[in-house]
């Protein structure tokens, strides 16, 4: 069994660049055109540097001019960045009742509303049980409550529908 060469990380650089003709950028960020790789080769080792495959899959490939080392430290720290930046999106869910006093649905009308200030969708479902299930117009109303309090600060995602012994409604916070 013949060993396998290992998976490099990165760009193709220096050697690993196999084509023989590449557009090439020097450290300067100044165009010279298509070079061959032998050239380029030698004119990175000239300034000391390496020769890095920024495009690998056009045709020439292009390649700068740079030190490996910092690129791949920089791309790293952008990699990271981006993962700093981006926010993850929770579904929040509230449960009701078709008969839900009016504090208790102040109370979970005043969650409601933290979860979307807080960016959140919310998934607020209605729960019925027994005889309940005789009366889901009154689920279809309170949801519908819910959406015409929150219509200035949400957006309904997902209308209210029907699955099994409760009915689902999503609502979402208007950007």
């Amino acid at each position: 069994m013949r060993p396998v060469a290992p998976q490099r990380k990165g760009p193709p650089a220096n050697k690993d660049i196999t084509t023989a003709q590449v557009q090439l950028i020097d450290a300067d960020g100044n165009h010279l055109g298509e070079v061959p790789t032998s050239r380029a080769l030698e004119m990175a080792e000239e300034a000391g540097l390496d020769l890095v495959a920024i495009s690998p899959n056009a045709k020439p490939p292009v390649c700068k001019i740079l030190d490996l080392g910092k690129y791949k430290y920089q791309a790293q720290k952008k990699a990271a960045d981006a993962r700093k930046k981006q926010k993850v999106i929770d579904v929040k869910e509230i449960k009701l009742r078709p008969n839900i006093d009016t504090h208790d649905y102040d109370v979970k009308m005043r969650s409601v509303e933290k979860f979307l200030s807080d960016g959140d969708k919310v998934k607020v479902t209605m729960r019925f049980r027994g005889r309940e299930m005789a009366h889901q117009e009154l689920g279809l109303q309170l949801l519908h409550k819910v959406r015409d309090q929150m219509e200035d600060i949400a957006k309904v995602e997902a209308a209210p529908k029907t699955e099994g012994r409760q009915m689902v409604m999503v609502i979402a916070p208007v950007k």
